[in-house]
């Protein structure tokens, strides 16, 4: 769904509802911190006027003003992964990610070696932070914990607490099977939110089942193999049942047992079970790898004031880094983007 279309939408169902009276967590926009630095890094081949690389840092700012615009959120977040955040699902899956990093992602022209580049992604990152605490969003991490994992829990609790609707901004499919009437998620690749007809429509089954989808064909991008013989669309042969019910990877196996015999693809499915159940727990956010005292952090995190709006500091840190025009008109950019984020009421 076009963000037009989608926003139409909105605005037809708070018909009526004036600005004053708009709620702080009305209207919530979440970005995958991480995921929106290295696909900024990646494409934003550009240095500063010291031969610094400075793609990924500006690059950041300019889309998280551009997602603020489009969305017209009424609070913002920021989340990253935390130190070690993979550890919970290696402990689990030991192949898990184990393909990542294996080749640059950038132009090499811009880095003499993998070693410079690596820093220089730290260096930008921890920047970003540093910009960031001066803008009236929220921002945070948790060590070995995936911003997927707190995303997913961030969400689940503004909506309980807020009736919020929530936008989750990443090019992970991954977050496509939290999508609900209320939790909305958009693809920056693809230029698309995804709401449960957008998912419907995109992939053919209920968004219910987009992680049992997800879970028997595998992820090459985590190194999370499929079902041997099972492709996207033979999935859809084997298993209708996506499409018009909800159904559990108990389900799966249920079906799968009763049908053994007409196809190699049941059989191996019984017989990889505990494999599968294995790939269903890394991949399933329904019940994200965070114990108590990180959710009790994210209760703590919705409920604390968001920060002021530094614009002086932040021009400071800009001119600092010598950015240049990387974001035009800066004050008024800072104006324009951010001080409106202070304009709702708790």
């Amino acid at each position: 769904m076009k963000h037009k279309e989608l926003f139409n939408l909105l605005d037809s169902v708070q018909e009526g509802k004036e600005l004053p009276t708009a709620k702080i967590h009305d209207k919530v926009l979440i970005l995958d911190g991480l995921n929106l630095f290295f696909r900024n890094f990646a494409m934003m081949n550009m240095v500063n006027p010291d031969g610094v690389h400075i793609g990924g840092l500006g690059g950041f700012f300019r889309s998280l003003g551009a997602m603020i615009k489009q969305t017209n959120p009424t609070s913002v977040y920021v989340i990253f992964d935390g130190a070690g955040s993979t550890s919970n699902r290696k402990n689990l899956l030991s192949e898990y990610k184990g393909t990542r990093n294996l080749q640059r992602i950038t132009n090499w022209d811009a880095f003499d070696n993998i070693e410079e580049e690596h820093d220089s992604k730290i260096d930008q990152i921890v920047r970003i932070i540093q910009y960031l605490k001066l803008l009236p969003v929220k921002t945070t991490i948790l060590d070995k914990v995936e911003a997927d994992d707190i995303i997913a829990v961030l969400a689940e609790k503004l909506v309980e607490k807020h009736n919020s609707t929530c936008f989750i901004v990443s090019s992970d499919k991954d977050f496509l099977q939290l999508v609900t009437d209320k939790i909305i998620v958009y693809r920056p690749m693809e230029k698309e939110y995804y709401t449960p007809k957008a998912v419907e429509e995109k992939f053919g089954l209920l968004p219910h089942n987009f992680i049992l989808h997800k879970t028997l064909l595998g992820d090459n991008s985590d190194n999370i193999k499929g079902v041997k013989g099972l492709g996207a669309k033979g999935i859809f042969k084997k298993f209708p049942e996506l499409k018009t019910q909800e159904l559990t990877l108990q389900d799966i196996f249920d079906i799968s047992a009763r049908k053994f015999k007409d196809h190699i693809v049941y059989s191996r499915i019984i017989q990889e079970q505990s494999r599968i159940e294995t790939n269903y727990k890394v991949m399933d956010l329904s019940t994200p790898l965070i114990d108590e005292r990180g959710k009790e952090h994210i209760n703590k995190l919705i409920d604390e004031d968001f920060p002021d709006l530094n614009s002086e500091m932040f021009i400071s840190l800009y001119n600092e880094d010598k950015l240049g025009g990387m974001i035009r008109n800066l004050e008024y950019w800072l104006r324009d983007i951010f001080e409106p984020l202070k304009l709702y009421s708790e």
